[in-house]
């Protein structure tokens, strides 16, 4: 099944986007399911950094089943419009018979489909966010255009994919500080703490550092992807605090550092990830 190609230039597009984000501002885009994502962009399962979660549960003859479901639910919706409807049907008429008759999927998909499987593979740079709780595991990616261009893709655990167009790294920001700090309880700066490579452990850093560790409701890791490593972004956060250990470079072992964060200095960080230099 081809992927969706647009029908102007890519920077073209990308303008005309930024251009309608900054009239209308952030906004929801479209909820997809892996398995409807694995229909609509096949090769993505491969080509794009961005998780599967619910696939990556099944056997191959479980997908088969859930990606024909998935098909169905598309059309249903009206998320994408199948043009050979005649001719598939054909085939599956066939279906047991020595016909041989085989056909593709000739399909067409809305505006919103099309902009959200075009940006999430067209990026410069993103940054990759993933979420530890006792419930399991959500991850989210800023895929950065522009500074008046980015999408975000939040994945639940469950499999399902929630897109957002963003007009400024701020919005951005604040989307993936709800991740960071889901109980609101960054409240304040505290000292900054050096740390080596060799004392990252409970039992070797500063006891306020450790206590946060130890006692750690959500834990969240930051990464810049690019085609150099990028800067790396731990926070810890308990029912009363946020702390951010932060490394400079991921192959240099000084640069690190930890702090008690508050929500202004969080989302700074976290703007000043998304707004990372390209490679």
């Amino acid at each position: 099944m081809p992927t969706p190609e647009l029908d102007i230039e890519l920077d073209k597009f990308r303008e005309l986007v930024g251009a309608a984000l900054a009239e209308g501002g952030t906004q929801s885009l479209i909820k997809l399911t892996d398995e409807e994502l694995a229909v609509l962009d096949p090769d993505a399962l491969e080509d794009v950094v961005v998780p599967a979660p619910h696939l990556a549960t099944l056997s191959d003859e479980q997908r088969q089943w859930v990606l024909g479901t998935a098909l169905r639910s598309l059309v249903s919706r009206g998320a994408v419009e199948v043009t050979n409807i005649a001719e598939l049907d054909a085939v599956l008429k066939s279906e047991g018979t020595d016909s041989g008759l085989t056909a593709d999927v000739d399909m067409k998909v809305t505006p919103e489909v099309s902009m959200a499987l075009t940006l999430r593979r067209t990026a410069s740079r993103a940054l990759a966010v993933e979420q530890q709780t006792s419930n399991g595991t959500v991850t989210a990616f800023v895929f950065v255009h522009s500074p008046e261009l980015l999408l975000i893709e939040q994945v639940t655990g469950g499999g399902m994919h929630i897109f957002t167009l963003a007009s400024k790294a701020q919005d951005a920001a604040k989307m993936v500080q709800a991740l960071v700090d889901p109980f609101g309880v960054a409240d304040r700066d505290g000292k900054t703490i050096r740390l080596d490579a060799s004392a990252l452990t409970t039992g070797a850093v500063d006891k306020s550092l450790a206590r946060v560790i130890d006692n750690a409701l959500v834990v969240s890791q930051l990464m810049v992807l690019d085609a150099r490593p990028g800067p790396l972004l731990t926070t810890y956060a308990s029912d009363r605090e946020v702390w951010a250990v932060h490394v400079e470079s991921p192959q240099d072992p000084t640069g690190i550092t930890a702090q008690e964060v508050s929500e202004r200095t969080l989302e700074e960080r976290i703007v000043k990830l998304i707004k990372q230099p390209a490679a």
